[in-house]
């Protein structure tokens, strides 16, 4: 006959819980700082005070979105501490402190429970660790997430009723050649000087490269103090029209609320445009003269055989990179040679003028950008056809490239 012997269950052994605790407030203002302080205060007495309890910390976050995780280096370090094993309990104000992402604060829940990892919701009275409460903890996420998309559509909204008063901003905080007193954009006269300077090098025939290598043979540093000039920042100095006195309202906008992606305006949204907005630092003349100058270098097409001359269709040439490939330095287009058994792409100016010319153009390889391309545009094989389809120009920098496409879509390449 059969005999059943019942194992009885072992004991546990009483052991703390390492208890921690999150706080995430949306601004630096007076009222949510204070709301700050007072919750990191009173969570610690709470778990400190608790004989049960073991204090693994207080993390917070300040200033960062509730939708997206990037930048919130608490909730980082709190999520790395409990996967180590040194956090057993996790209080938190409520389900939105975490995210108001419903998929992200179910992965983060999900990520919790696999480890054994109990979070309370206070608010909400809710223990994540309960698998029959994740319905209840997705249903309040998702409420989180709606109310965010209308405080996003208000937001919006009420940047849209600004913009038709002609109301521009006027708290730039690095703005080189102007800075706001009393809610007024006003000029500063010693940077001023460096902005008209750039505009004048520029008609004289300088490149962006030269113009960079002038500033710093000079000691002018950036806005920022910095000693070193960026060739990209003098392009955009060049272009932006606030040089000359006027506002184009809603250059960029904000795609989708959830990832809180900006992309470039071409016609999706109103532009509102504002004449004399400001005191200007370069004349109306001057700033149309620099933008004649840069759409003529951008047409120049160099051959093979030196000379140059102004384009009138989109591609010129056998090669594809040859329409494409563009100097980031002065503007140049690059020219296909032949170098040790390897196919190049170089600086039509360094070729021609020498590497004084144009220091800031590196040569790229055929066979490594179009490698780029690939992956990036056509899919797994080079396609010149999508790549003429999808790519508009290719701008050469010193030490990246960058790809632009329709829509003004933009991928960046390091070298």
């Amino acid at each position: 006959m059969k005999k059943v012997i019942v194992i009885p269950p072992k004991l546990q052994k009483y052991k703390k819980l390492k208890v921690a605790a999150y706080c995430r407030v949306s601004t630096l203002s007076p009222t949510q700082r204070s709301s700050l302080d007072y919750q990191i205060k009173s969570y610690t007495k709470m778990i400190t005070e608790n004989p049960d309890w073991i204090y693994a910390g207080i993390f917070y976050d300040v200033g960062k979105s509730g939708l997206r995780r990037s930048g919130r280096t608490g909730l980082g370090k709190m999520l790395k501490k409990a996967e180590k094993g040194k956090i057993d309990y996790i209080i938190t104000k409520s389900i939105s402190r975490i995210s108001r992402d419903t998929v992200e604060v179910l992965k983060i829940v999900r990520y919790l429970r696999e480890r054994r990892i109990n979070m309370y919701f206070e608010n909400e009275n809710l223990d994540s660790i309960r698998l029959d409460k994740e319905f209840e903890i997705t249903l309040r996420s998702m409420l989180a997430q709606e109310e965010s998309r209308n405080t996003s559509e208000n937001i919006q909204w009420g940047f849209q009723r600004k913009f038709e008063k002609a109301n521009i901003f006027t708290k730039y905080k690095n703005f080189m050649g102007y800075t706001c007193i009393d809610g007024e954009i006003v000029i500063v006269p010693e940077q001023a000087e460096v902005v008209r300077k750039i505009f004048e090098l520029y008609l004289q025939g300088k490149t962006f490269g030269q113009i960079k290598r002038y500033l710093e043979s000079v000691n002018l540093k950036t806005v920022t103090g910095n000693e070193q000039w960026d060739t990209t920042t003098i392009q955009k100095m060049l272009k932006n029209e606030k040089y000359k006195g006027d506002t184009l309202l809603q250059k960029t906008y904000t795609e989708d609320f959830m990832t809180g992606r900006k992309v470039k305006n071409t016609g999706q949204r109103k532009q509102y445009y504002i004449n004399r907005s400001h005191p200007a630092i370069v004349s109306d003349e001057v700033f149309d003269r620099v933008q004649e100058e840069m759409i003529k270098r951008a047409r120049v097409i160099r051959h093979e055989d030196g000379t140059a001359s102004l384009s009138t269709n989109k591609y010129n040439g056998k090669y594809l990179l040859g329409n494409l490939l563009v100097c980031g330095d002065c503007g140049a287009s690059y020219r296909r040679r032949t170098e040790r058994g390897n196919v190049v792409w170089r600086c039509a100016t360094r070729i021609e003028k020498g590497k004084e010319a144009c220091l800031e153009s590196p040569t790229v390889k055929e066979d490594w950008i179009k490698e780029r391309l690939t992956s990036m545009v056509s899919g797994e094989l080079y396609d010149e056809n999508i790549i003429r389809e999808k790519v508009t120009q290719i701008c050469v920098y010193q030490k990246h490239i960058v790809v632009k496409g329709k829509n003004d879509i933009e991928w960046i390449i390091r070298i």
